[in-house]
């Protein structure tokens, strides 16, 4: 049977930033992008230069193919660690790559039927299915954003070509400024405070997972 879902990797963790920071999820990680086919040998000519995920093959932890939602959504189901609690739901992030290339309506669904609230991490380039209750949107510079309404705008920041200003305006409840990893972390990331202290509707995120040492 035709495989409908490839995923590089499923694991529980804590989200690591933006919005729900600390929020316990179980990460469903898509193979492919269309910023970037993931290998090295061809960075030099990817529009997202900066990307610091493999996101290449199936062969990560509960990595593989799966042929229907309801697979897909067992096994996401399977990876949740958590108890049961009247105050918490089971949180599911997909992101990739760039998720929005395979995730559809059938496996939202499938994953709500499984109690999953179900978030998505997307450079928004693409449309997002119905259904998604959160919707975080990383634009990335040279790429055209399709995707101009959600929950979460979180900029890689900085970036040539892409002023924040020009995001301020579209339909997000929240406006994250994300310091560029890599050798200048420490100049981008207080760049980013004095951006955030100056432009109070831009709130500072930080990737603390890499902080404390998780995935």
């Amino acid at each position: 049977m035709r495989s409908r879902y490839r995923v590089k990797e499923i694991f529980y963790t804590l989200q690591g930033e933006g919005s729900h920071a600390g929020r316990p999820a179980v990460f469903c990680r898509f193979t492919s992008c269309n910023l970037w086919t993931g290998r090295e040998s061809d960075r030099h000519r990817a529009i997202c230069q900066f990307c610091d995920t493999d996101f290449v093959g199936t062969d990560g932890p509960g990595g593989g193919r799966f042929s229907s939602p309801a697979d897909l959504a067992s096994a996401i189901a399977s990876t949740w660690q958590g108890k049961d609690h009247a105050r918490s739901r089971p949180y599911v992030v997909c992101t990739g790559g760039e998720p929005l290339l395979q995730l559809d309506a059938e496996a939202v669904e499938a994953l709500h039927r499984k109690g999953f609230e179900v978030a998505i991490e997307t450079n928004g380039t693409r449309p997002a299915p119905s259904g998604i209750d959160w919707v975080c949107v990383s634009p990335k510079a040279g790429a055209d954003l399709v995707l101009t309404s959600g929950d979460e705008l979180k900029l890689v920041f900085p970036q040539p070509g892409l002023d924040p200003e020009q995001f301020v305006e579209l339909d997000f409840t929240h406006l994250r400024l994300q310091p560029m990893d890599g050798p200048d972390l420490p100049a981008n990331t207080e760049a980013a405070i004095e951006y955030c202290l100056a432009h109070p509707q831009w709130q500072l995120s930080l990737q603390t997972h890499k902080y404390i040492g998780i995935r």
